[in-house]
């Protein structure tokens, strides 16, 4: 473009006239990255971990069975639990011990129940929060208030929150990535959703119960073009794209979708090799599994590697682990299928490196009642219902000073009565691992600044190393 002695060139134009436009080809990478809203950003203080892993247990897992033994519940097994101890909207019948035998395992003696006896390898590594509670017993509000900081309000989600504070370290793959096996689980995107905050720090739904890359990502490859003429289609896209927002001003919504297109263009190099297992030893993939668990845990591993901020495994469209009846062979198939796989990944990590600076978190959206759930006619189901009162997670790896078990359930696993943790200070202790005052971390929106904590929230200080 020409321009009048009135408007001298810019930078740019300066340093294209300049050395044949070398001078632009440098300046243009050196500001790529200072100009995405992906590029790498820094934290409020020095980070122990720089990339997070979310094992999500889809349905919620009965504590009472995992992580949090209640050897007083077989006391009362076949009688009515203590009514001070036992307050739920849900009808419930007599005390239903555990099925499973817990055993102490390394150093710390941490009580975890053979059906994790694998990942119990990394006991030491491993801190249990105990006393988790909710809100409310339903799926769907429990579902946003683990994932977004909100049962009711449409917020974004912790890794969009982790993406928007840190950007992400490579620029050819999502920065956020959220694997489903089977589809969408309940709440579909929204569990990833980057709600008021610019679209492009939304998660990327992948599906991991196919084997081939264009099956795994759609349209990952154009049957039409080849890579020089999308380059060129995008170009134009993109100058149109241009032109229309400066007509009308900055649109968030038009500047996610431009960034997208970028990403998909990108993506079709990297992701090819990021998700192709066959690139792997066989006997690190024979250590997770050839099963879609065992897939999907080494391929967020190869996505962690290459720079990806945030990946959530989700455990099943549907809601696997709501036991609402037959819990002893649901709950012994579906951690049957993870416990390996995670017990794989924290011993690969370890091994690459990777896993003082990886914050990794194992849960779902609530627990279980430690009694029995009826179903019609007051008949036993041998199963559990919802609980939100008391439940448990556990965090391991970047930040974390692992070997503990956080707070306490009462005697019979039902309420959170020790050290209490809301979801809230999970989530601030998250981003504290992450180099992050959760106080500080904030986006102006409706007039106002909103963070992933809301009004609340406390770092759970003995969890952090």
């Amino acid at each position: 473009m020409n321009r009048s002695p009135l408007y001298p060139p810019t930078r740019r134009e300066f340093l294209k006239r300049c050395g044949m436009g070398l001078g632009a080809l440098s300046l243009g990478g050196m500001l790529a990255q200072a100009e995405s809203p992906l590029g790498i950003r820094a934290s409020h203080f020095a980070p122990k971990a720089r990339r997070v892993i979310h094992f999500f247990l889809n349905g919620g897992p009965s504590h009472v069975d995992t992580f949090d033994p209640k050897p007083a519940l077989a006391k009362y097994a076949g009688q009515s639990l203590p009514s001070e101890n036992l307050r739920t909207e849900r009808k419930t019948g007599v005390a239903f011990p555990t099925p499973f035998q817990f055993q102490r395992y390394g150093r710390s003696g941490l009580e975890i129940s053979e059906l994790f006896a694998r990942t119990a390898a990394h006991a030491d590594d491993i801190a249990v929060i105990r006393s988790m509670h909710a809100l409310v017993p339903n799926h769907e509000p429990s579902l946003m208030l683990m994932n977004c900081g909100d049962s009711v309000q449409a917020r974004p989600s912790v890794g969009s929150w982790v993406l928007y504070g840190l950007g992400t370290e490579n620029q050819n793959l999502p920065g956020f990535v959220a694997m489903c096996p089977g589809g969408m689980p309940i709440k579909d995107s929204e569990n990833w959703q980057a709600g008021f905050l610019p679209g492009v720090f939304q998660g990327t739904f992948v599906d991991p119960q196919h084997r081939e890359v264009e099956k795994l990502i759609e349209n990952i490859r154009s049957p039409h073009a080849t890579l020089s003429m999308q380059r060129r289609q995008l170009d134009l896209l993109r100058q149109l794209n241009a032109d229309h927002e400066r007509q009308r001003g900055s649109d968030p919504r038009l500047e996610a979708r431009i960034e997208s297109f970028e990403l998909a263009f990108r993506m079709q190099l990297e992701a090819t090799d990021a998700f192709d297992l066959r690139r792997e030893p066989a006997h690190i993939r024979e250590m997770y599994g050839d099963h879609v668990h065992g897939r999907q845990t080494l391929i967020a591993r190869r996505l962690l590697e290459r720079g990806v901020r945030f990946v959530q495994l989700w455990h099943g469209a549907g809601q696997p682990w709501d036991h609402h009846e037959n819990i002893e062979a649901s709950l012994r198939k579906n951690a049957g299928e993870i416990d390996g796989p995670i017990a794989a990944l924290m011993t690969d990590l370890k091994q690459r490196g990777m896993f003082e600076d990886t914050l990794i978190l194992w849960g779902g959206e609530f627990g279980r009642t430690p009694s029995v759930e009826l179903g019609e006619g007051g008949k036993s189901k041998l199963g559990r219902d919802h609980n939100h009162y008391g439940f448990s997670v556990w965090l391991a790896g970047g930040g974390i000073q692992g070997g503990q078990a956080y707070g306490a359930t009462d005697d019979f696993g039902f309420r959170a009565v020790e050290k209490k943790a809301s979801v809230h200070d999970l989530h601030a202790t998250m981003l504290h691992c992450l180099g992050f005052d959760h106080e500080r971390l904030t986006y102006r929106h409706a007039g106002r600044d909103f963070r992933l904590t809301d009004v609340s929230g406390e770092v759970l200080r003995p969890l952090v190393s």
